[in-house]
């Protein structure tokens, strides 16, 4: 076998865009859905949407759910911030990280964050792994991707588990969407 046949074949192996072995497209999605209890999938009137990806690592792949909302600004200008807790060990507060944009609308966001104390409230015990805000233009885009609502599958041994939203952080999630609207209206 030559080299180019190798590398050929390794590439498509390993190739990013690839689904991963059994994986099932939506069910994860369904899941959530019914774990959710929702008729529809709005918070104050303001629709927001799930979406799923995978993450596969060597023998297994993780399914994630992304909650997508967008609200229109108030002012056209760009910017992408990432929304973490602060601690190390335990939660102190609530820390903006700038990715791209103005430095001081990252100050604004952090202030608005801590200052509405419904969201602050929400905010510190949902257990999240992602939330991202973005702006572009007159809308702002919130990416929020919580530890529960997703799927590990282990190919050896094998196994399948969903990992549900406990009622107490579907309560902290639909919560910190709302105030997420709210805040983010105002900027």
């Amino acid at each position: 076998m030559s080299t180019a046949t190798l590398r050929q074949k390794l590439f498509e192996l390993f190739r990013a865009d690839r689904a991963p072995a059994g994986y099932r497209p939506g069910v994860t999605l369904e899941r959530l859905r019914r774990n959710l209890g929702l008729e529809k999938l709005e918070v104050e009137g303001m629709p927001f949407e799930i979406v799923e990806r995978t993450e596969s690592q060597l023998l297994m792949h993780v399914v994630m759910t992304e909650f997508v909302l967008r609200v229109p600004a108030l002012a056209g200008s760009t910017g992408s911030f990432e929304v973490h807790h602060g601690g190390a060990i335990r939660r102190h507060g609530i820390r903006v990280r700038r990715r791209a944009g103005n430095q001081a609308l990252a100050r604004e966001l952090q202030a608005q964050l801590v200052a509405d104390d419904a969201l602050f409230q929400a905010l510190m015990p949902l257990d999240f792994k992602r939330l991202r805000i973005e702006l572009q233009g007159q809308q702002w885009c919130v990416r929020l991707e919580h530890m529960g609502g997703s799927e590990v599958v282990n190919r050896l041994p094998a196994f399948r588990r969903y990992i549900a939203l406990s009622p107490m952080q579907r309560s902290h999630l639909l919560a910190t969407l709302a105030g997420l609207k709210r805040v983010l209206s105002d900027l």
